[in-house]
């Protein structure tokens, strides 16, 4: 099982909506997250808007290629999209780029 943990960040003046969208994911989005091996899958938010995101699961690379495959990580991304500074450059589920494990006390 990887370890997987990311950074985006979430624009200053957007982090209460960030916020409040994730108090109501839809209930169609976590299903696909399940179904494609997504585990312990957490956010974390600073209060300038850096977001770590840490998930557990068989395949890191396979995990996002399986969302690709459901239309509502579609909706959701693109719904998400200007949420987070440098939108420009891709979609948030193409920018989670894992950062380097460099201690596990496990």
């Amino acid at each position: 099982m990887e370890r997987v943990c990311f950074l985006l960040k979430v624009k200053k003046d957007r982090i209460k909506q960030y916020e409040e969208r994730h108090r109501s994911v839809w209930p169609e989005m976590l299903e696909a997250l399940r179904q494609t091996g997504w585990h312990n899958y957490s956010l974390f938010l600073q209060a300038d808007g850096l977001l770590v995101g840490y998930v557990e699961t068989e395949s890191f690379t396979d995990a996002i290629g399986k969302m690709r495959e459901y239309a509502v990580n579609s909706r959701w991304q693109r719904e998400m999209a200007d949420f987070f500074e440098g939108s420009g450059e891709g979609r948030a589920d193409e920018r989670m780029t894992p950062l380097k494990e460099v201690f596990h006390l496990d």
